[in-house]
């Protein structure tokens, strides 16, 4: 019976050990689990920081992308404009020539047209003198 007493003593000593080192071990892995929610949460809070990081970035990137495009259609239209404006402008300036062509063909006799020649001709005489070269 000693034999067996002691047999059990063993066996709830045994048991306690075993019960103590569970109980480390359960320790070191729920500290474990809370370290790693812990390093989870500080990843996450990482990785949100650097998205609203590059979503602010390219949204003023988006931004200033669209700023050029506006810019340089601008600039086309008011290049698109002032060929027009130009096109007109020399478009008025033959339709004047061939009006003047037709007036002077038509309607001066030939000795008004020598003097308006010879008027001309002294004008641009006088006119490119004067220019400085």
């Amino acid at each position: 019976m000693l034999n067996q007493i002691n047999q059990i003593k063993n066996e709830l000593d045994e048991a306690e050990k075993l019960k103590v080192e569970a109980k480390n071990f359960l320790s070191n892995y729920e500290n474990k689990i809370d370290k790693s929610k812990k390093e989870v949460q500080t990843i996450v809070n990482i990785a949100k920081q650097n998205s609203e990081k590059i979503i602010l970035d390219k949204t003023k990137k988006f931004h200033q992308l669209m700023e050029n495009k506006k810019k340089i259609t601008s600039q086309k239209i008011n290049m698109m404009k002032e060929n027009a404006l130009r096109d007109i402008k020399n478009t008025s300036v033959k339709i004047s020539i061939e009006a003047v062509k037709y007036l002077v063909k038509n309607s001066i006799d030939k000795s008004k047209l020598e003097k308006f020649y010879a008027t001309s001709l002294e004008q641009s005489k006088v006119l490119l003198k004067n220019i400085k070269v």
